[in-house]
């Protein structure tokens, strides 16, 4: 059974950082592209930065570029979102998913495995 499980969320003061964390297991995710989204509230889910399977392809919202990186361990199963230099807009559930491909997109029907979902807070 194909399982995303995020962690590393909180509530942290503008202009910290967090480290979000998602573990994969249950299907060949070596094979898809995973990426991390967010669903500010009240808000619809938003794409946030996308990782493909091989890790040598990064994409990112205009909104996070420069701020945050993804990063994957193929061997852990896992990918990583380093968030630098967190604004209050920031603020947000963060959802990890696994891609129907490789290669990866910034929409969420391309995607098809959800995590849970972790709180970032983010207080001015």
């Amino acid at each position: 059974q194909a399982q995303l499980v995020e962690s590393g969320g909180g509530l942290v003061q503008a202009g910290a950082a967090l480290r979000l964390s998602c573990a994969f297991s249950g299907r060949t995710f070596s094979n898809s592209a995973i990426a991390w989204f967010r669903q500010p509230p009240g808000k619809e889910r938003e794409f946030v930065a996308g990782v493909n399977w091989g890790g040598n392809r990064r994409f990112y919202a205009d909104s996070v570029k420069g701020r945050f990186t993804i990063s994957r361990d193929i061997a852990k199963s896992t990918v990583y979102l380093q968030m630098n230099s967190l604004k209050s807009e920031d603020t947000a559930v963060y959802y990890c998913a696994g891609a129907r491909d490789g290669y990866g997109t910034v929409v969420v029907q391309g995607y098809d495995n959800w995590g849970q979902g972790t709180q970032v807070t983010v207080s001015s």
